[in-house]
This record gives C-alpha cells, structure tokens and sequence, in this order.
C-alpha cells in the first residue's frame, strides 16, 4: 500500500517516520520563531560559508549504493527512475544541514540584506537523469538546497574550489582526503539512524588535528605523554598551529556573534559550539585555551576528559555532528547515536593504519 501526499508517493511503512521528522522542523521552527518557509535572495558564494554535502551523507542511500555495488549502474539507474517519487531517508548530515537552514532564517530575520550567510550545495557522482528522485527528496523535506554539481561518475573534487567551498561533508573517504590535501576542510560522514533535533546548531570538535595541527598528537604519539605534557608546559603560551577545521569553526563564530551573548540569551542563540578534547586541562589545557584566544575563537562549552570516554559526553551535548580524527572516538560516538564526521588528518592516521595491519597480522598468524 501507497499514500499520496505532497503528490509524492510515500510506502506506507515510512510514513510515520517522514512525519516526525517534518513534526520536528515545525517544532523547532516554533521554538525560534522561524517561518516553516521562507524565500530570499541566492547566498553569493564568494561571502556565504559554503557546505558542500554528498548526497549519501545528506540522505540514507545505503540500500541504493549497494544494488549498484551488487548489480551495477543499468540496475541503479533503473531502481532510481522507479523509485523517484518515494522521498529517500534522512542521512546523517540531513539534521546538520536542517540546523544551518534555521540559522540562515534568524540571520536574515534580523537583517534581510545579510551576506554572511550558509549556502549548501549537493555535490553527488548522480547523473542528471537520477538525480530528480534527490530533488523530489530535497522539496519534500523542505530544504534549501538549489545548487548542486550533478557529476555523472566523475570525480566532484575538482569542483569544490569553484564553489569556494568551506565544508565538504562526504562518505567517500578518498573524496574527503583528496579534499582536506588540496587545502578544504573535509570529513567523512558516519552513516547511521540519526534523530538530532533541528534547532539550534550544535557543533563538537576535538582539538588535536582537527582545530589544532598535529604538532602536539605527533608528541604523543612518538615520544610518549611525559615528554608530551613537558613540551605543552614550555609551549602553554605559544599558540598550537591551525587545523583543518580551524577556518570553518572561525565562521561559525563570526555568525554566532551576530546574536546577543548575554546569558539570558545564550540558549536562544541559534549556534552553539563545543570542545571536546582528550588533553589534560591542568598538564596541556591552558595551550589549546591560549590557542583560542590567539585566533579570537571562542568554544561555549570546552571538555577536558584527560583520556576519559568522550561518547557519554556527547550523549548529553546532542551535536548535530561531532568531528574527530581518530576512528575509535568515532566508532564510540557514532554507536550511541551521536552523528560523527571522521577527519582523516594527522598522524594518528599513520598508527591506526599500524594497528589495522598488526591486528590482520595476528589474525591470520
């Protein structure tokens, strides 16, 4: 069975899902006193803040992406045409880009000339021709997406840079690589259910390789946490080099202080940000605080977990995404439902490489 709405034809079985999650725009649209739809001018990309986002991480197309793994693109491409009128299924960074709509209708609430607004662009390896059912999705979710880089197999990457892109948000790690080389800030979305309010945005970042360059993590890891927390020590006043993240975490915080700061309005403000490092706050704490201050950036809310778990953390904080350069902090996160973007940058790629090849080593031998 089949219900009609929107002229979209909608499985019976999804119903109730679609409808929550349209129920929670409009409550969180409420709950900020935004108009459920509201038209304005295109973004002009040179000022706007760029999100680039992949269409498997901004939708749930796993089951798609497997029947052309499995039978190839004739069989996508068929199953796609059939299917273009059934609204695929939020993905995990559906909620993120959600939030930056919200922000975008406070922004220009306040003033309808503002520049320094979010524009998200569909970046998607779809031919034009499968790509309506994306459109249909897109309408029917209400998002306000109108550009988009329809590449018909071929690599998006190149386009990026045309778009002045300052997030990508993809679940093609070379993609993401390849991206975060040529100098954009880049992650890796996890694919999982997420349920994340759309409201307010909620952004979490760890610190080392993600805000901050590797210089500290390389410590760490080669000469081992002693000489680490001397060398933070020595260095507590000299800032910690930029990370692939720092740039998109400095626009965030330029919009953010577009809104009042006093603390009766804190929580109304439609971004909220935090930090959620494993440093040390006594032993390494006062470095990345000095590094913040030094950039002008400011954290709402900074965790210092000195090696303890981060996922319960961030159960409570609910962030639209959680970005992270080491896969098992991700790997947490993500299985107690915190939306996670990995950020494939740093050295601790080189030993999570090390400790992959061991553990097959040891399984084989």
């Amino acid at each position: 069975m089949a219900t009609i709405q929107n002229g979209l034809q909608i499985p019976s079985i999804n119903v109730e899902e679609y409808n929550g999650t349209k129920r929670l725009a409009e409550e969180s649209s409420k709950t900020f006193n935004t108009p459920k739809k509201r038209k304005f001018k295109e973004a002009d990309i040179k000022k706007a803040l760029v999100v680039a986002v992949s269409s498997r991480a901004l939708f749930d197309l796993d089951e798609e992406h497997d029947l052309y793994e499995r039978c190839g693109l004739e069989e996508y491409i068929s199953y796609q045409k059939k299917h273009e009128n059934v609204p695929c299924k939020p993905g995990t960074a559906f909620s993120f880009i959600k939030a930056l709509q919200y922000v975008n209708e406070r922004l220009l609430e306040r003033n309808p000339d503002e520049e320094d607004v979010f524009d998200v662009v569909l970046v998607t390896q779809n031919h034009g021709d499968t790509s309506i059912r994306l459109i249909n999705s897109i309408n029917h979710y209400e998002l306000k997406i109108e550009r988009a880089s329809l590449t018909g197999g071929s690599n998006p990457i190149d386009y990026l840079k045309a778009w002045n892109t300052g997030l990508f948000l993809s679940c093609d790690e070379d993609q993401v690589k390849e991206a975060l080389e040529n100098g954009i800030a880049a992650a890796v979305v996890q694919q999982q259910s997420v349920n994340q309010p759309t409201k307010q945005l909620r952004v979490a970042f760890d610190g080392d390789s993600v805000l901050f360059s590797d210089e500290s993590e390389r410590i760490v890891k080669e000469e081992g946490l002693e000489f680490f927390f001397k060398h933070e020590t020595a260095k507590a006043d000299e800032p910690i080099g930029e990370g692939p993240l720092k740039k998109f975490a400095e626009r965030l915080g330029r919009v953010q202080k577009k809104f009042p700061r006093d603390s009766s309005s804190c929580f109304d403000n439609p971004i909220r940000t935090f930090l959620v490092t494993a440093r040390s706050m006594a032993s390494a704490g006062k470095r990345a605080l000095v590094t913040l201050r030094s950039w002008g950036l400011e954290m709402d809310e900074t965790f210092f977990l000195s090696g303890a778990t981060k996922a319960p953390f961030l159960e409570t904080i609910k962030p639209h995404l959680f970005f992270d350069d080491q896969m098992k902090h991700i790997q947490a996160a993500s299985e107690t439902g915190t939306p996670s973007a990995h950020v494939p940058h740093g050295i601790a790629q080189v030993y999570e490489k090390r400790d992959k090849i061991k553990r097959t080593l040891s399984s084989v031998f």
